[in-house]
């Protein structure tokens, strides 16, 4: 005779009904596509979400050394989703994560949008957000590198612009899933402002960005860079991961090369797209609201539970964007105009294109 199975109790069958609207509310607002996108590009299995999520908590207890501030099911799938699911990887992510935040503890005070600095590079346009996404549903953030006034904008505070502005945006489980595009466009970069990128600000955005951050970057593309920009690349190449080199492209001043990888449809008309050019307080508006003087209080959700408070009109005086250095407004597909001479010869992609 085989054993007896016995119905679950009521206890048990409570339960494991909580878990099920756990793992629900966890996917919950996603579509089917990218439900279906998670399984198959990232093993998520919402059968066992909520195991894999408690096997990188129960890893937490081996590093005493490190302050997690946040533990919560939410936050830790974004881990789990940025290393396709594997438990090891995901907890090693989530370590460096808040050891990078213990490490450069000044980058993260007063860590919102209306602090002074935050927010200069916002309105600056650092970095720009595109309202719509790609095709494959990844959002694309935008850096027009002449923008860079040195002495209104420490590169930290760019830096820090630009984290505050990922920590919003991967609230979002889509984009968790999907991931990100960035474009950088060195049109009227100059020599100057390039001395300024030394190895060691340029290690701590790798770090912050590649090794510490849990987003999915699906590309990093690079547009009319002139010849020093390739001489720092080649100065950062070996801080960064195979994979990530792998997911650089230098296009020069080819945009069907990068039309290949971001249809026209999804860029402004700067990377000769259809869209109109692009408006650099786009982003800012988003986090500090269309009236700078309003004085309502924004609050986005993350770690910190960062709070957007708008400030009093002498500091939206001070800081009142200067007239912006653009790209062309509008440009034939295929190509990308130069403003200094003598540096065509200089353009040519490093990387072959996948």
């Amino acid at each position: 005779m085989g054993p007896v199975s016995f119905p679950p109790t009521s206890q048990k069958l409570s339960a494991w009904k909580g878990d099920l609207a756990k793992m629900t509310h966890l996917q919950a607002g996603l579509s089917p596509e990218t439900i279906e996108k998670a399984r198959l590009e990232l093993n998520e299995n919402p059968d066992v979400l909520h195991q894999d999520i408690q096997q990188v908590r129960d890893m937490i207890i081996t590093r005493p050394d490190i302050g997690f501030l946040r533990t919560d099911d939410a936050f830790i799938l974004r881990f789990l989703r940025a290393r396709k699911f594997h438990q090891a990887d995901a907890f090693r992510l989530l370590a460096q994560y808040f050891q990078y935040r213990q490490l450069n503890l000044d980058m993260f005070k007063n860590f919102k949008a209306d602090d002074p600095g935050i927010k200069r590079a916002l309105i600056d346009g650092f970095p720009g957000v595109l309202e719509n996404r790609d095709h494959y549903g990844r959002k694309i953030l935008l850096l027009f590198a002449a923008n860079w006034d040195q002495s209104r904008n420490s590169f930290t505070d760019i830096l820090r612009a630009i984290l505050l502005s990922l920590e919003v945006l991967i609230e979002d489980p889509e984009l968790q899933i999907n991931g990100f595009i960035l474009i950088i466009d060195w049109s009227n970069f100059s020599f100057k402002q390039a001395s300024k990128l030394t190895p060691s600000i340029l290690k701590l955005a790798i770090e912050g960005l590649q090794d510490s951050f849990p987003a999915r970057f699906g590309g990093v593309h690079f547009v009319n860079q002139p010849w020093y920009i390739h001489a720092l690349y080649t100065l950062i190449k070996p801080f960064l991961k195979d994979k990530t080199r792998k997911r650089i492209f230098l296009h020069g001043n080819n945009l069907n090369s990068l039309h290949q990888l971001i249809h026209p449809e999804f860029l402004p008309s700067e990377f000769g797209g259809t869209l109109p050019p692009y408006d650099m307080g786009t982003w800012a508006r988003t986090l500090l609201g269309p009236d700078y003087s309003d004085e309502n209080d924004y609050t986005h959700t993350s770690y910190n539970a960062m709070h957007v408070k708008h400030t009093s009109s002498n500091l939206e005086r001070e800081c009142s964007p200067k007239p912006m250095k653009r790209s062309q407004s509008v440009v034939e597909a295929g190509t990308l105009k130069h403003e200094e001479k003598g540096e065509n010869e200089n353009t040519q992609p490093l990387l072959a294109l996948d």
